[in-house]
């Protein structure tokens, strides 16, 4: 993988500006999602050079401090009521102007791919869901489910939308924590899938 032909400069490059950004764990975990993502795109007959950057990116603004994100909200008038979420919603959906302004990102598939992966959308392409789970499977990942998650994701990638989705709003609903409405949205897309055999 280069990933030149989407920024310029060479992947030895590109990783050294993500390292900088970020605690060794969690450069950790965006290697991991970067390896998940190609391998989900081998399986699914989808650019991996593609799915493998957008995989490696998705974390990129994870460690911002919240003021940041509050300033690139106002700064790119984005909708006020981000405001009231935090940085499991800002580091997809805010992160993705930062990337944007670092890195000189501008491949709008990659870039929706990294603005939705934590909260999904009812209508994901492949590249959504590729990096949607391939952040939840990776192989960093440890979690009572992440078995049964990653022989989903080898079956199929709309049930795995739907598995990881149907247990993030569980989680979520047993912390009494409020629940993105996107992220709902994506429930009822999806949950249709683990119906099916």
């Amino acid at each position: 993988m280069t990933y030149e032909k989407y920024l310029g400069y060479s992947r030895q490059t590109l990783l050294e500006k993500v390292q900088a950004v970020m605690s060794p764990k969690r450069f950790n975990h965006v290697l991991g999602v970067e390896r998940a993502a190609i391998h989900l795109a081998e399986k699914n007959g989808y650019d991996t050079e593609k799915a493998g950057l957008a995989g490696l990116l998705h974390d990129y603004a994870k460690e911002l401090p919240d003021q940041e994100f509050l300033n690139l909200i106002d700064r790119y008038e984005l909708d006020p009521e981000l405001k009231k979420w935090g940085n499991n919603v800002w580091h997809g959906m805010v992160g993705i102007y930062k990337i944007q302004e670092d890195l000189g990102l501008t491949d709008g598939d990659i870039l929706r791919s990294i603005e939705i992966h934590t909260v999904g959308s009812h209508n994901m392409s492949t590249l959504d869901k590729i990096v949607y789970v391939a952040d939840y499977i990776e192989h960093n990942r440890n979690f009572p489910l992440v078995e049964e998650a990653r022989q989903v994701a080898e079956q199929s990638l709309d049930k795995a939308v739907a598995f990881e989705t149907v247990h993030t709003v569980e989680h979520l609903a047993h912390q009494a924590l409020p629940i993105f409405p996107q992220t709902l949205e994506t429930y009822n897309a999806f949950v249709k899938y683990l119906k099916e055999n």
